[in-house]
């Protein structure tokens, strides 16, 4: 008898570890990703989290924004930790109003996104806004090596929503007569750029964005624009996504304003939230200060010799906040593997 009630009960805790295991195995989130900084350190730090807390299988699929988003409307992707809403906007609502994908709240409180000029010309020059810029005296500071007729605006990477987004704001304002919008190709050829700028001593025209590690690091002059305004906005949108899918020679005149300062969020297919309440429930929760965000940047930058994990870890020591978005016993399991 006794030997029986042994057995039973080594039967019973087999099984009972074939069902943790089976259950681990449960989990599995495929995240989007893309080729900017702040982004991939969202993702680090989610991907860690989601691993070692939660037993879950994750994958990273990076990319620019155009791919990425579209594959997450398809269902393709379940997570992305870093939405510009404001910049895809006219994309994303018909997928989320379709019931599709859900916006689990903010990322980054605020963020910026804008046209700058080194301070040194600005001040030189006077120059304060987009309207300053519209001298061919000006835009010759600016010289395009590959197109001397014009000053050069370096811009976004044409995979990025706002590379288009700039492209019509040059037409709006008047500024594609003096300026190229010019793609320098990825995040970290922007960087350079604006970084070899200073370093040479030389003028720059730009546009860049917060929260960034080199915002930290440059004096850079934010240009006005015209004001925000929902409804110039939304008629800018729909101008740019025909852009984006039927070239530049389908522009058509309608308005621009500035880049709205604003929250970044996080996005998750409807069904997988579903199936996962309590990793959801962690990713609604998860949300760090944009001084937090630049203060890991330079890490990786300065510190973490391009290493992106080493980055997740480095917060995940050095920040307590991360341990209330998730249960006691996650927070334990997270720290077991630091």
């Amino acid at each position: 008898m006794k030997f029986l009630k042994k057995l039973v009960l080594s039967a019973f805790f087999v099984s009972s570890l074939l069902a943790t295991s089976a259950n681990a195995g449960d989990c599995k989130a495929r995240l989007g990703d893309f080729d900017w900084s702040s982004a991939n350190i969202h993702t680090a730090i989610t991907t860690f989290i989601l691993e070692k807390g939660y037993g879950c299988e994750v994958s990273v699929t990076k990319g620019s924004t155009t791919p990425i988003m579209a594959a997450h409307y398809d269902g393709q992707l379940d997570v992305i930790t870093e939405v510009w809403y404001d910049n895809i906007i006219a994309n994303y609502e018909p997928h989320e109003a379709a019931g599709t994908i859900k916006n689990i709240g903010v990322n980054t409180p605020d963020s910026q996104q804008a046209f700058y000029v080194d301070k040194t010309t600005a001040d030189k020059y006077n120059l304060k806004s987009v309207e300053d810029m519209k001298d061919p005296k000006i835009a010759a500071l600016f010289k395009d090596p590959e197109n001397p007729s014009k000053g050069r605006m370096t811009s976004c990477i044409s995979g990025w929503t706002c590379y288009t987004v700039n492209l019509v704001k040059q037409k709006e304002y008047g500024l594609d007569a003096f300026y190229t919008n010019f793609d320098p190709g990825s995040g970290g050829a922007l960087d350079a750029a604006i970084a070899g700028a200073f370093a040479k001593k030389k003028p720059i025209f730009t546009y860049y964005w917060a929260p960034t590690g080199l915002m930290g690091k440059v004096d850079l002059v934010r240009l006005t624009e015209p004001k925000f305004v929902k409804k110039c906005w939304d008629d800018m949108s729909v101008v740019v996504e025909k852009i984006k899918a039927e070239g530049p020679e389908a522009y058509t005149k309608s308005c621009a304003c500035e880049y709205r300062d604003m929250a970044l969020t996080k996005s998750v297919l409807t069904k997988w939230a579903a199936a996962h309440p309590a990793e959801t429930k962690f990713l609604s929760e998860y949300s760090i200060p944009t001084a937090t965000v630049n203060k890991m940047l330079a890490f990786y930058e300065d510190e973490s010799d391009g290493d992106m994990e080493l980055t997740a870890k480095e917060y995940l020591k050095s920040e307590t906040a991360w341990t209330s978005w998730v249960p006691a016993d996650v927070a334990k399991k997270v720290k077991a593997a630091l």
